[in-house]
């Protein structure tokens, strides 16, 4: 039969996260059918990153854009659903915790015959002020398969009655991050651009909405980020949704800071992986700072990325300044070395190849 997938993301981290899958499914022969909901619709956001992982355009481009979190995922479930109804769907596939993840999947859960499989399942922060958290926890109970990246997500889905439908894979976020990052020494020049040396600047991220939608606590993490800024340069790609949040509230951009519009993959990976330590909320960022081997420090009092934690390779400073600036201030005056963390994938197969073993073997089997 024509094993045909249909792979539903939206935003920037499910590209770069899905793009090892994509790549395996098509090398085994199989279809892949990309529906992209729009919930990231700038180029800067999307379109640079299909074209620096060498991914097909879509086959559907939904087109959705920004409104309040519950719009957007009502929109994305009508529109996910039509899609899939037109096609007669067999398997899709969503990755993560964004309003995509969760629109596809109520989508997918109210047609008969369609079976759902959720890529990063497990995660879990204990946080359910966190709308990524409640994305999370209602897709893996929505799904017929789970692909855990970690033991530890793995117990998660054990505890919560899940772990009958659950594989540990590991993690495909490092998978595309291991694989890509020669490539973006080769090709990026990002370095030469800005003026900047390996090792010898900070990288800093911030987009998540409980570090954006307050002014004190962005205030506070910036006025952090300056004062760092006087023991190494760092270096803001400045995502949409924190610049327009900035505008609104009226903030002003600390001088010292080097900001850049938001950076393509293959950019933001060079930048990563030659950064003397990073600062973000972005989960994504951690797995591959770790991967790296790039000390990173979490603007979050809590990560679903527990290992990074455990390793020492990662620490939760909130947004506290002081405990920003301190936690700093200690790696840089102290023993700067830092081992990656080897691959979180089984021996025999990296992720993308046991999900696709996984899948290709669903597919063809009816419920």
């Amino acid at each position: 039969m024509d094993q045909v997938c249909h792979f539903v993301l939206g935003t920037r981290p499910e590209i770069v996260k899905l793009s090892p899958v994509l790549d395996a499914w098509t090398r085994a022969g199989y279809r892949c059918h990309i529906v992209h909901t729009g919930q990231h619709y700038d180029s800067d956001m999307d379109t640079v990153f299909f074209h620096d992982l060498d991914l097909p355009d879509p086959d559907d481009d939904l087109m959705i854009g920004s409104s309040s979190p519950s719009t957007q995922t009502a929109k994305i479930v009508e529109a996910v659903a039509n899609v899939l109804e037109r096609d007669e769907a067999r398997l899709v596939v969503v990755q993560g915790d964004t309003n995509s993840t969760l629109g596809a999947a109520l989508a997918a859960a109210t047609l008969k015959g369609t079976d759902l499989a959720h890529v990063e399942s497990g995660c879990r922060s204990f946080n359910r002020r966190m709308p990524e958290e409640l994305n999370r926890i209602v897709t893996d109970h929505l799904s017929h398969v789970l692909f855990a990246a970690t033991s530890h997500d793995l117990s998660n889905l054990d505890l919560e009655g899940l772990a009958g439908k659950a594989y540990l894979v590991g993690s495909t976020g490092v998978e595309a991050c291991v694989r890509n990052s020669a490539k973006a020494r080769l090709k990026s020049g990002i370095l030469n651009r800005l003026g900047i040396q390996q090792d010898q600047f900070g990288l800093a991220t911030i987009h998540r909405m409980e570090n954006t939608a307050e002014k004190s606590v962005l205030t506070h993490v910036l006025a952090a980020l300056s004062e760092i800024s006087k023991k190494i340069p760092i270096v803001f790609p400045v995502h949409p949704r924190t610049a327009r949040v900035l505008r609104e509230l009226g903030i002003t951009w600390p001088g010292d800071i080097q900001r850049t519009p938001p950076l393509g993959y293959l950019d933001f990976l060079a930048l990563l992986s030659n950064a003397g330590l990073v600062l973000t909320d972005s989960g994504g960022v951690q797995e591959e700072a770790a991967a790296l081997g790039v000390r990173c420090f979490t603007l979050r009092d809590e990560t679903e990325w527990t290992y990074t934690v455990d390793a020492g390779i990662n620490t939760l400073v909130s947004t506290d300044p002081n405990r920003i600036t301190t936690a700093v201030k200690d790696f840089l005056e102290g023993d700067r070395s830092v081992d990656p963390i080897a691959p979180l994938w089984p021996a025999d197969k990296p992720p993308s190849e046991a999900i696709t073993h996984v899948l290709s073997r669903r597919i063809g089997i009816g419920r």
